[in-house]
């Protein structure tokens, strides 16, 4: 690596640094969300809402169909493509789950 100064390596040691903090901000921010709704006593899955989202289709209830056809990828962003999906499985089209960790003490 012949020709690369030290501000470079330096940089790209930022990057990689940035990078691996963004990808693990979900996990950090779950792991302090559970952690805080333990000191409250709450439920730390849901926080007492006794439902979580469906892991399937994220609480909407429906999965989107994938489609690979040019004018529909042209009209999405216009918002003119119709739009075919069909109800979640994981969910029953609802949405939502019950809670494993607080549904079984009611």
């Amino acid at each position: 690596m012949e020709g690369t100064t030290a501000s470079e390596v330096a940089g790209l040691g930022v990057g990689a640094l940035l990078f691996l903090a963004t990808m693990a901000a979900p996990k950090i921010d779950a792991f302090i969300a559970s952690s805080q709704r333990g000191s409250l006593g709450m439920c730390t899955r849901c926080g007492d809402l006794k439902v979580i989202p469906c892991s399937k289709c994220r609480g909407q209830g429906a999965i989107q169909a994938l489609s690979f056809s040019m004018v529909n990828d042209i009209l999405a962003p216009l918002g003119n493509a119709a739009s075919s999906s069909k109800p979640c499985p994981g969910c029953s089209a609802i949405g939502h789950l019950s809670c494993p960790n607080c549904s079984k003490k009611i």
